[in-house]
């Protein structure tokens, strides 16, 4: 794995229009993941934070909450994703709210032409306006990177679309809208839902996982909500669904990842310290950081 890595924050809880998930950059770098990577041997640049502008009011277009300011911060996370890749160096993004999935994927997608993902999460995000029930941006990152939905959060980057449906696979998944599971069958996105979790077991739905996105693909980029953990193990999120993914299947499951080293980029999301029990869904992303970038026991 590529040992020169760069941070990058994204304060932003205007895709999940709920206060606290701004803070989550700031949790994760106070739960010591530049120490923890650093003692790995990485050699680590922080970025600090993309500035996120704060409407004065509440606004929605389309039943897109926030639609500008969201497209304002992902344009920017993009040039600086893009920026990082260029420099030859790996790009942790660190959120904030789902949404920032938008501009990752469009700045890795910028140098990795057949872009392979790894969606960690509870949720599709496969919504669009015309479909979520709630018209917030961070039920709609992966749609959007596909080519669905609204076309100023598809064009982020200046094109589209940035993967191909028959390159992702969704792990963890246990809510679904309507429109989401629509969309799940017309494209045949393959999906490890936690029936098939507790099926198979972790390391067989790995090991399928990690075959798909590597067949024909430049690279794999791991996109990781902490709400894809059971609650018990990552409280601090701000849509929470029982019955997920344990702490040591996390562990187990990018463990499997970091042997088979086919990431280009990675993100971790929905960190909500406002939610949280002392830190303790930071500490917990910082431990699975430690675990994908190949942090061994012996």
């Amino acid at each position: 794995m590529n040992k020169n890595m760069s941070i990058v924050g994204v304060p932003m809880d205007l895709g999940a229009d709920r206060r606290g998930v701004d803070m989550g950059p700031s949790a994760i770098r106070y739960a010591g993941v530049v120490a923890r990577l650093e003692k790995m041997g990485f050699h680590i640049e922080d970025r600090g934070d993309i500035f996120v502008t704060r409407p004065h009011r509440f606004t929605e277009t389309e039943n897109h909450k926030y639609l500008d300011e969201v497209v304002e911060a992902n344009e920017k996370l993009a040039d600086v994703v893009s920026d990082i890749m260029t420099a030859g160096r790996f790009p942790l993004v660190l959120g904030g709210d789902h949404s920032i999935a938008l501009g990752t994927i469009a700045g890795i997608a910028k140098h990795v032409k057949n872009l392979g993902v790894i969606w960690f999460d509870a949720h599709g995000d496969l919504n669009t306006g015309e479909t979520s029930p709630s018209g917030n941006i961070h039920g709609m990152p992966l749609a959007a990177s596909l080519g669905y939905g609204h076309k100023r959060l598809t064009n982020i980057g200046g094109f589209a679309p940035k993967l191909q449906p028959e390159n992702v696979v969704i792990i963890g998944a246990r809510d679904l809208d309507q429109g989401e599971r629509d969309l799940i069958k017309r494209i045949g996105m393959k999906v490890f839902t936690m029936h098939e979790i507790d099926k198979l077991g972790m390391a067989r739905v790995m090991e399928e996982a990690i075959a798909h996105v590597s067949k024909n693909t430049d690279g794999v980029h791991l996109s990781l909500d902490l709400d894809g953990l059971d609650p018990h193990d990552a409280p601090g999120v701000g849509t929470p669904v029982i019955g997920g993914i344990s702490y040591r299947e996390g562990h187990v499951s990018l463990e499997m990842l970091a042997d088979a080293d086919i990431l280009c980029s990675a993100e971790f999301v929905e960190v909500n310290p406002i939610l949280d029990r002392e830190n303790m869904t930071a500490r917990v992303a910082v431990a699975l950081m430690s675990s994908v970038f190949g942090d061994k026991l012996l």
